[in-house]
């Protein structure tokens, strides 16, 4: 069983399937990919790979190396004629399993991929005319009819076999520049988290998930990253008569929904969805490298841009209203390309998902999925004392806020509007 983005033992139709077949040996790539990922998410890593070892006996295996080498020299080492796997619907990981099961079918061996990271596969949903949904609320409404298995149980009693093993992943030493987060490092804490938002947050979720300063979302966005909890299981509780949980269940459809985008148009992890922005005008020069720079710093002097981004700085993490305030102000007050924002993302979220992320960027840039037009600009003042008009998050954040030390804002939101949509139009008109 090769474990990836599902690293628990309850609900696995994968690591069902293995053990089915006999004794299964547990085996987690360390693949040279994960080299670039984020301090505190290495460190969130080697937390869930212990954690995996510990509910695997102490069997599960761990070897450093590209997985088309490590995956078929297990597989020949232990005699497996077959490695079991849950899908991945990326374009690195789908090309990544092709290569890996080359690999095996030249030995006699097999890849059984089985199952998938989402409630519903990436390309199940589909339009009644066969074709992928290019917007969000029509693919709702087909992928709430959409029949999706219970989640199982653990199995009761696994046979792990042994092999040699690598160490674990380096756990970083996370300095002064993070805090200490409070993610969940294993399956027990995931479903821990998820029985006291059940319990506290879930009846109220549609009136508090917008507020930044307020615990009113799950906080399970990198236990799904990591499959601690597969979305399946959240699931089984929805109440479809009361509206709090229909909002929480529409959030888990916008996941499958990207993966879905992801699958069916892969250079959309980079490219603009809609192609008729492909020419929209950016600036790239040394002043637009000083903007992002300020912007990642957090010292726009915006407080609740800047409040988002030291967040992610200290955390790896930002509430999701602030991702599209602080995404919309990257691409249209600072007229920078929203891939550096997509990039920069990736590398500081330890919950970073390539197709909920990347488009969740085209979504706040206008050239993505969405139904609204490209016009909408997020005014950052308007939506500071909407979604925080007491101030709670940016002070949080920003202690030296309304100090002679905090900057005053570098940019004119009126007159930025007015030129994006300037830019905008220019581009649907070419």
């Amino acid at each position: 069983m090769w474990f990836r983005r599902d690293l628990r033992l309850h609900d696995h139709p994968a690591l069902l399937a293995a053990l089915d077949q006999g004794d299964v040996v547990p085996l987690f790539v360390d693949d040279p990919v994960f080299d670039t990922a984020s301090p505190v998410r290495k460190a969130l890593l080697h937390d869930l790979l212990l954690s995996l070892r510990e509910a695997t006996a102490g069997a599960l295996v761990v070897r450093r190396g590209r997985p088309v080498d490590v995956v078929s020299t297990l597989a020949a080492e232990i005699d497996a004629p077959t490695v079991f796997v849950t899908g991945d619907h990326t374009p690195y990981g789908r090309a990544r399993d092709e290569a890996v099961a080359g690999a095996l079918h030249g030995a006699g061996r097999h890849l059984q991929r089985v199952g998938s990271n989402y409630v519903v596969e990436p390309g199940m949903v589909r339009k009644p005319g066969g074709g992928p949904y290019a917007v969000f609320t029509p693919f709702l409404r087909s992928w709430r009819k959409h029949e999706h298995s219970v989640p199982a149980a653990a199995p009761s009693s696994p046979s792990w076999a042994e092999a040699p093993s690598d160490p674990l992943p380096a756990r970083p030493i996370l300095d002064g520049s993070f805090e200490d987060v409070m993610f969940d490092r294993g399956e027990a804490e995931a479903h821990a988290r998820w029985d006291r938002f059940r319990a506290d947050g879930l009846g109220r979720y549609a009136d508090r998930r917008n507020s930044p300063a307020d615990a009113g979302t799950s906080g399970l966005s990198a236990a799904l990253r990591f499959g601690v909890i597969h979305p399946r299981q959240l699931l089984a509780v929805i109440d479809y008569e009361n509206q709090h949980h229909l909002a929480f269940q529409s959030e888990l459809a916008w996941r499958d929904f990207y993966a879905g985008v992801l699958f069916h148009r892969p250079e959309t992890a980079w490219w603009n969805v809609d192609r008729k922005l492909a020419g929209i005008q950016v600036d790239t020069g040394a002043a637009a490298r000083e903007r992002f720079r300020r912007w990642c710093a957090g010292t726009t002097g915006f407080p609740i841009v800047d409040a988002g981004m030291r967040q992610l700085q200290r955390t790896g993490w930002m509430h999701n209203r602030v991702r599209m305030i602080v995404a919309s102000f990257l691409v249209k007050d600072l007229h920078l390309p929203w891939q550096w924002g997509a990039r920069y993302f990736m590398e500081r979220l330890v919950d970073g998902d390539l197709a909920s992320n990347n488009h969740g960027w085209q979504w706040a840039a206008g050239t993505g999925t969405d139904a609204a037009p490209y016009f909408r600009v997020f005014n950052p003042a308007a939506q500071q004392e909407r979604w925080d008009a007491k101030g709670e998050y940016v002070r949080r954040w920003i202690p030296e806020l309304g100090k002679p030390d905090y900057p005053a804002p570098m940019v004119d939101h009126a007159a930025e509007r007015a030129e994006a949509l300037r830019r905008y139009k220019a581009a649907r008109e070419r």
